[in-house]
């Protein structure tokens, strides 16, 4: 009946019409509180995305220049036909010599000059590589087991001097060289052994090659200009927590990965 329907829809209209308003109200309304409450994209990723891409560039830069400097040093060791590997081994030895003959003397200013000077053959050796076309994976191999062993002498060459001392500074300073040792070899072998079972660790606050700058210049500008050891203990101190950190970032982030493949391969037809 086309008058009666007419009739209830009139009738029921003005109703209805405040009931669909006021629903669509109090659904915009938990609408709004619920973006309000939710977390919407922070400045915090950003900052830290702009952050590591200010250090990509501070590292590519200072790569670039010091390769330009040594550049003619390797064009040099090439042309007398030396081999790469044997620089990688003439660096390690002179480090670790250095630190282990001139640090435990007390010697800092003297050693850390000469372990610098070596440091440098871990670049000259990469060049070398790359210009002659024998970049390997042994030699890929080789310079990274190596640079553990000359990072265990500075630290160690360290903790010889102090252990010697009866002073409690001198015990709280071979305490925490022994922590940056260890805790920066665990930071190393994280990294291999993620990347040993397909995943990356590349992260943290606290790099071989930073941990190498911040202990050597430390000790030099503590012996040059004879600056109380406690600046040196707190800076150590500090250098270990970073690792500790870096050690518990590369952890977390091959759980997320380890977690995620497993999700996948759970996800996967016959994957249970």
């Amino acid at each position: 009946m086309p008058g009666g329907t007419s009739s209830w829809q009139a009738a029921a209209g003005p109703a209805g019409s405040v009931e669909c308003q006021q629903s669509a109200r109090r659904q915009q309304s938990a609408h709004c509180q619920q973006s309000a409450r939710r977390p919407g994209p922070t400045q915090e990723p950003e900052a830290a995305q702009f952050r590591q891409g200010a250090e990509a560039m501070l590292n590519r830069f200072a790569r670039v220049l010091i390769t330009k400097l040594l550049s003619p040093v390797a064009a040099l060791l090439v042309r007398m036909g030396i081999s790469p590997d044997v620089v990688t081994l003439v660096g390690t030895l002179g480090v670790s010599l250095a630190a282990l003959w001139f640090y435990p003397q007390g010697q800092f200013l003297v050693g850390t000059l000469v372990i610098t000077a070596f440091v440098f053959s871990d670049t000259i050796d990469g060049i070398m590589a790359r210009s002659t076309g024998r970049s390997s994976a042994w030699g890929a191999f080789l310079d990274s087991t190596l640079d553990r062993i000359g990072d265990a002498a500075i630290f160690g060459g360290l903790v010889l001097y102090y252990a010697g001392g009866t002073g409690r500074l001198d015990q709280a300073l071979a305490a925490v060289c022994l922590a940056c040792l260890v805790f920066g070899q665990v930071v190393s072998y994280a990294r291999a052994r993620a990347e040993g079972l397909g995943m990356t660790a590349n992260v943290g606050i606290a790099e071989r090659a930073d941990r190498l700058v911040v202990v050597l210049v430390t000790v030099a500008l503590t012996a040059l200009f004879h600056l109380p050891e406690t600046i040196l203990f707190v800076v150590l101190t500090l250098l270990a927590v970073a690792s500790l950190v870096t050690i518990v970032q590369r952890m977390l982030t091959v759980r997320r990965q380890a977690l995620s493949a497993a999700r996948a391969a759970g996800a996967e037809p016959g994957g249970e």
